[in-house]
C-alpha cells in the first residue's frame, strides 16, 4: 500500500466584513506582501504537500496580483457561499489525483502566523491518526456565559476542558469530502472542519499549538500579526 500524501488547501472566498477594509482581509498587506501570499508560504515553504488548492471568489479581482497565482504548486477553483462549500469545492479538485486515505489540511487564508514547528508537530503526532485532528490552544482567560437581553452574566464558566479551534486542520480525504457532504445536505452549521467530522460521528484529536497562531479578524489583529511574525 502507497504512503498517504500530504494535500492542502486553504479557503480564500469570504469577504471579511468586519476588517471594514476596501478588500478582503486576505489581501491586505504586511510589510509589502498579501497575508494569502504570506499564509500559503508559511505551509508551503516547511512540509512536502503534493498539492494546494486556493478557493476564490468567482469574481475575485486580487487574486491575480497575488504570488500564489503564479505558483506552480499551486492551483485555484470557485469557491462558496459558506466555507465548508468552498472546502468541497476544492475537494473535488482534488478528487482526480487524492487517494481517500490522503491528509488533506485545510488553513485559514488570515492566519499568516502559524509557526513551522506547530506545521512539524501536527503533521508527527496524527500521521498514524485513524481520524485526524486539529491545532487548539487551552482557553486562558476566565468565561462569562450572559444573557443575551440584557447584558448581565448569568455564570462563570469552567474553562478547564476548553479550547480555542485554530488551523491546519488535519483529516483524511474521503473520510472529509462524506462528512462536509452530509453536513451540508443536512443544513448542518459547519464552523470548521473539525465540526463537520464530529457531526458524521468520528473523534478529532486535538494537538497543542501556539496561541500567537492568530486569525486576523478585526483592525487591530493586523498590527499584531505583523509583531508576531516579525519574532517568528
Amino acid at each position: 500500500m502507497s504512503k498517504p500524501r500530504y494535500w492542502l488547501i486553504v479557503p480564500a472566498a469570504g469577504s471579511g466584513q468586519r476588517m471594514k477594509a476596501d478588500c478582503p482581509k486576505q489581501y491586505l498587506r504586511l510589510d509589502h506582501q498579501y497575508i494569502l501570499d504570506i499564509t500559503l508560504s508559511r505551509l508551503l515553504d516547511h512540509a512536502d504537500f503534493s498539492g494546494c488548492v486556493v478557493a476564490i471568489r468567482a469574481d475575485d479581482p486580487w487574486w491575480p496580483e497575488t504570488a500564489a497565482s503564479s505558483d506552480p504548486r499551486i492551483d485555484s477553483c470557485a469557491g462558496g457561499a459558506e466555507r465548508a462549500d468552498s472546502v468541497l469545492s476544492a475537494l473535488e479538485v482534488l478528487a482526480s489525483r487524492a487517494d481517500d486515505d490522503d491528509w488533506v489540511l485545510v488553513h485559514d487564508a488570515a492566519r499568516p502566523c502559524l509557526h513551522p514547528n506547530d506545521l512539524e508537530r501536527l503533521l508527527t503526532q496524527l500521521h498514524d491518526h485513524p481520524v485526524g485532528g486539529l491545532l487548539a490552544t487551552p482557553v486562558a482567560d476566565t468565561l462569562k456565559r450572559v444573557a443575551s437581553d440584557s447584558n448581565q452574566v448569568e455564570t462563570t464558566i469552567d474553562r478547564r476542558h476548553l479550547w480555542r479551534a485554530l488551523t491546519p486542520q488535519m483529516f483524511r480525504f474521503g473520510a472529509l469530502r462524506q462528512a462536509l457532504e452530509a453536513a451540508i445536505a443536512s443544513d448542518y452549521p459547519v464552523t470548521d472542519e473539525a465540526s463537520a467530522m464530529e457531526y458524521a460521528g468520528n473523534v478529532p484529536c486535538i494537538v497543542e499549538g501556539r496561541p500567537d497562531n492568530i486569525k486576523i479578524t478585526v483592525p487591530a489583529d493586523l498590527a499584531l500579526a505583523g509583531f508576531i511574525l516579525s519574532r517568528l
